[in-house]
């Protein structure tokens, strides 16, 4: 299987303090790939660097034979790339079709327009393929509730139909499922797997829970104060001494 996201040597500081160090890591095409650590690891530093926000001191960041280093973040998006932050990114105000077809037209205009607002409803072939999505994300009958109702776990399923518009190669997710019960967290992994098997699409996973790590995982990466201390499958990492000690004694494992 070829590496669809390489990265090589990647190092950054913030004045003295060293956030990356001489990072290297290789996502496999079709795969999900987690990214762990302890507080302070250097998990959204790395983050930030794949979506755009940050440019690294030295190294190579390659996504399907495409350099990210440069790229704003809508250049990255265009070029396969979609990221699921923390807090979900919808329009509360605006009906969960309205989301989807908002997010069409920005993918097909190359950004987000106010004008958006007022041709929500003008495209019949764009709502329907709206509608297409929430029904693959289990919404389709909440379609005209204001998104801002939902359950938290709900936005999450907003969220990805948006992403899927684009037609990712891959999808970044900072902990997708923060802030949510045991029963959307266990939903979202159900989500996510079928995601991953009906649509071929690379999924990086930086998570605090395990239980949503060892549940989707192929391979883990663990990061400690910036640099990568091991790697491997689940069952490998969960006994690996290295693990044990920068979880102080593996109280999150």
């Amino acid at each position: 299987m070829s590496a669809l996201l390489t990265i090589t040597d990647v190092n950054k500081s913030f004045g003295g303090l060293k956030a990356l160090s001489e990072v290297n890591l290789s996502v496999e095409q079709g795969s999900v790939h987690a990214i762990i650590g302890p507080n302070g690891a250097g998990k959204s530093t790395l983050l930030n660097v794949l979506i755009g926000k940050l440019i690294p001191d030295t190294g190579a960041v390659m996504f399907d034979g495409v350099s990210l280093l440069g790229l704003q973040p809508h250049e990255i998006n265009q070029v396969g790339v979609s990221r699921v932050f923390q807090t979900p990114e919808i329009f509360g105000e605006l009906s969960l079709i309205h989301n989807v077809i908002i997010s069409t037209l920005a993918s097909r205009d190359g950004a987000f327009n106010l004008a958006f607002w007022n041709r929500v409803d003008e495209d019949a072939e764009i709502t329907d393929k709206a509608e297409e999505l929430l029904a693959d994300v289990g919404l389709l009958e909440k379609k005209d509730m204001i998104s801002s109702s939902l359950s938290r776990g709900d936005k999450r399923r907003l969220e990805l139909a948006m992403c899927l518009v684009q037609q990712p190669k891959l999808l970044l997710l900072d902990e997708p499922t923060a802030g949510m019960s045991r029963a959307d967290t266990n939903s979202t992994i159900d989500l996510l797997k079928r995601i991953g098997e009906e649509r071929g699409i690379t999924k990086v996973i930086i998570e605090h829970d395990m239980h949503v790590v060892f549940s989707l995982a192929q391979k883990i990466t663990v990061l400690a104060q910036g640099t990568p201390i091991c790697e491997g499958k689940p069952e490998e990492i969960k006994g690996d001494p290295r693990v044990q000690e920068a979880y102080l004694g593996g109280a999150h494992l």
